[in-house]
């Protein structure tokens, strides 16, 4: 594609905006556009390429072929002009930019992670910097970060993805757990044959060997989130997992109860992430500085 063939960035970011939303109605509030003008837009772009980049209409929204290839490389454009923006404000000596940061949900009362307070230093030290912090799970993370979508990211990764670099943190510490309305709550010397027969919350991102690990064949229910999860053992009806700092309020009120620790427990080991290639940005390695100088909490 020569220079002069090159479409308008503002279209490549209302392009990656409406794939990233999934459709033109969906984009319209992060875009402060009506649906008339994105779809203009985008109209314009598909004229300017002479390709059809997606479908639209009663049958939802959907990339062509050519369309998901045409995403893939205006990612890229579209992250190495950032890249680019940023490393012109190192020049003036301040940083300047947007970081996109992911993080598991239910990571705010874990004291291993102090990741307030390490924003809140990285927000003083470098006021002009725009904050994009979003909640994802463990596999939209690690794909948010491949396609950077997301400059860094924060959890516990089961299955590692080629091309994102692993920086090891700290160990979660989870237990087995019932609410007092579940029938093992009050129960004495419960066999772990018995536990294993009650109904149990599993996660949308275990495979069934991770469930397996975990010491259950099947789950009867299953989350996306840890606060899913409490409100299904809550309920008395499921048992499941927890992370310790999250289930501690509950375990202190009378309301949870970890289930045989001796036998069932595990720590999910936390690691923050980055695409390879990407650590000597400013943005990103500011962060993981302050990450890595943040004092541990008791």
């Amino acid at each position: 594609m020569s220079a002069s063939a090159l479409p308008d960035i503002k279209l490549l970011r209302i392009f990656a905006c409406v794939v990233r939303n999934q459709g033109f109605a969906s984009a319209q509030q992060e875009l402060n556009l009506s649906t008339s003008a994105i779809s203009t837009y985008m109209s314009q772009l598909e004229n300017h390429l002479g390709i059809v980049l997606c479908h639209r209409g009663r049958g939802g929204f959907g990339l062509t072929s050519k369309g998901e290839l045409f995403h893939q490389e205006t990612l890229r454009i579209l992250g190495e002009l950032e890249g680019f923006e940023r490393y012109a404000s190192t020049l003036k000596g301040e940083l300047r930019g947007t970081l996109n940061l992911g993080v598991l949900d239910s990571t705010v009362s874990d004291p291993a992670l102090p990741l307030a307070e390490v924003i809140g230093s990285f927000s003083g030290l470098h006021p002009a910097v725009h904050l994009h912090l979003q909640v994802q799970s463990p596999y939209e993370l690690q794909l948010a970060v491949l396609d950077n979508r997301l400059d860094l990211a924060i959890g516990s990764f089961f299955s590692r993805m080629n091309g994102l670099v692993y920086q090891p943190l700290y160990r979660e510490q989870h237990w087995l757990y019932c609410s007092d309305r579940h029938p093992l709550f009050d129960g004495r010397r419960i066999p772990a044959e018995l536990i294993t027969q009650q109904r149990m919350v599993g996660r949308g991102y275990w495979s069934q060997a991770e469930l397996a690990r975990h010491g259950f064949k099947h789950s009867a229910a299953t989350v996306e989130s840890m606060e899913a999860q409490l409100i299904l053992i809550l309920s008395g009806g499921y048992i499941g997992y927890l992370p310790e700092h999250y289930a501690h309020p509950w375990v202190d009120q009378g309301r949870l109860r970890a289930l045989l620790p001796a036998t069932f427990g595990y720590q999910a080991p936390f690691s923050l992430i980055l695409r390879r290639g990407r650590s000597r940005e400013p943005l990103i390695q500011n962060f993981r500085d302050l990450l890595r100088t943040q004092p541990d909490k008791p």
